[in-house]
């Protein structure tokens, strides 16, 4: 099975889609062979400045967490538990973080051993089995760590990460949400989270049905100005950020804590939630007979 690489620098760094793809073997994808990280960190560009939030063994020393404290779970489980505090370690701007290059040298750079132990599906009836390619450099919703950065940043309410493990205990939820544009708006996000901790919706199939109809709503129901949110205060996000220097490690046990940003709209989310609820009753799930059918 592929290792933790045997050379970590200092820094995180930014790789390119070409610069990864020498790196990219089917051996790797299968999880037989680990990456050349001397020289790929010979071709990677090391992130300027000195201050401890980008120091790569912060963000190493989490993930190796999450693999000893899953290693007996099915590996899905880990991502509740790391989307907030890959989140809150890392500390990145959405600019910084819409920087394709810099998830593709987390993955190959800092942690391949973790997408492959993540990633690699059940074999197939040949015994092969690899890992598919956009985990390590496909989109933000698709890549291993992007995907959970921004589940973090889309569902976080404020500096509060609660509504990120509900999004990420559901496989479904977290794989089709961050699709579509909608999730954006802080009340519609957490009125879906909150619909799940209801039960309003239970199963993939649900959560798959309600997101695809939320969407296709969004095209004549401008939520944002039904259910507006609060205005974001630039300002609580850079103190965070320049809190980087001291704050201690994400803890192991507890939630941390985001930015002191100012929390979405109650009356804005639970309107939306009723609305959802109110369309779910309509929606066609696979499997599920409406009422009033035959």
């Amino acid at each position: 099975m592929t290792t933790r690489p045997e050379h970590l620098p200092e820094r995180l760094a930014l790789l390119s889609d070409t610069q990864a793809a020498e790196y990219l073997s089917n051996g790797l994808l299968e999880g037989r062979e680990d990456v050349a990280s001397i020289a790929l960190n010979k071709v990677a560009e090391p992130l300027p400045g000195d201050g401890q939030r980008l120091e790569l063994h912060r963000v190493r020393d989490l993930i190796d967490d999450a693999m000893t404290r899953f290693r007996g779970d099915r590996p899905t489980a880990a991502d509740a538990w790391l989307a907030p505090r890959l989140h809150e370690t890392l500390r990145l701007t959405r600019r910084e973080a819409a920087d394709k290059r810099f998830w593709t040298y987390l993955s190959l750079g800092v942690a391949p051993d973790y997408v492959v132990w993540r990633h690699l599906p059940e074999p197939k009836p040949d015994g092969r089995s690899r890992v598919a390619r956009d985990k390590f450099v496909g989109a933000p919703y698709k890549q291993a760590f992007a995907r959970l950065w921004w589940a973090a940043e889309l569902f976080r309410d404020g500096p509060d990460y609660q509504p990120v493990v509900v999004a990420c205990s559901n496989q479904d939820m977290l794989n089709s949400a961050l699709r579509l544009d909608v999730i954006d708006h802080r009340p519609t996000a957490l009125a879906l989270i909150r619909l799940m901790e209801r039960g309003t919706m239970r199963t993939g199939r649900e959560v798959n049905a309600l997101t695809t109809a939320v969407n296709a709503a969004a095209a004549t129901l401008m939520y944002d100005v039904l259910a507006p949110d609060v205005s974001r205060d630039g300002q609580a996000l850079r103190n965070w950020i320049a809190a980087a220097d001291s704050a201690p490690p994400s803890s192991r046990s507890h939630l941390p804590e985001g930015p002191e940003e100012e929390r979405a709209p109650d009356e804005a989310v639970e309107w939306l939630a009723g609305h959802f609820a109110e369309l779910f009753e309509y929606v066609q799930v696979r499997g599920r007979k409406l009422e009033g059918s035959e």
